[in-house]
């Protein structure tokens, strides 16, 4: 593939996209304060972005195209197991949604990292709010079916012949 470069930096810009999206429209435009499963999902697609940002500056060619791609293929499946997560908990009976939790900011500053993220992936009951949708999906819908994307984007890049 030639023009590793190019097609490393389209999934940068795809990741930068999904970013500038959830910040300027979703927290600043509509006013929504990201739940702590929400910030996961931004920090893994920066993450993501990350990869994709180093493999374009890198241009890499043969083992380590493959290497920049898998990396990304596992950090985009990452994001969709979070996400699914996500949509797990906001799609649960109402007698079994975790009551609210203390806000992200207090727990990493009094817990544990390893007690924080149980606590986030147990659930708490404003991570199961759904507060927008579009064509009846949730925001964490949205972000699993983009992870997915990047996970077969970043796939075809892993299988592609040069």
């Amino acid at each position: 593939m030639r023009r590793s470069r190019a097609v490393f930096g389209l999934g940068f810009l795809g990741c930068a996209s999904a970013l500038l999206i959830a910040i300027f429209y979703f927290q600043r435009t509509l006013g929504l304060a990201p739940c702590p499963l929400c910030v996961i999902q931004r920090v893994i697609f920066i993450v993501l972005g990350l990869v994709f940002l180093l493999a374009t500056l890198h241009n890499p060619q043969g083992v380590m195209r493959r290497v920049y791609a898998g990396l990304a293929t596992l950090t985009a499946l990452a994001g969709a197991g979070v996400s699914g997560w996500h949509v797990r908990l906001q799609n649960l009976p109402p007698d079994q949604v975790p009551e609210c939790g203390p806000g992200l900011d207090f727990m990493l500053e009094v817990m544990p990292l390893q007690q924080v993220l149980t606590e986030i992936f147990t659930g708490s009951g404003e991570c199961s709010e759904v507060v927008w949708s579009l064509l009846g999906l949730s925001i964490p819908a949205w972000t699993a079916i983009a992870f997915l994307a990047f996970a077969a984007y970043s796939l075809w890049l892993l299988l592609a012949r040069r």
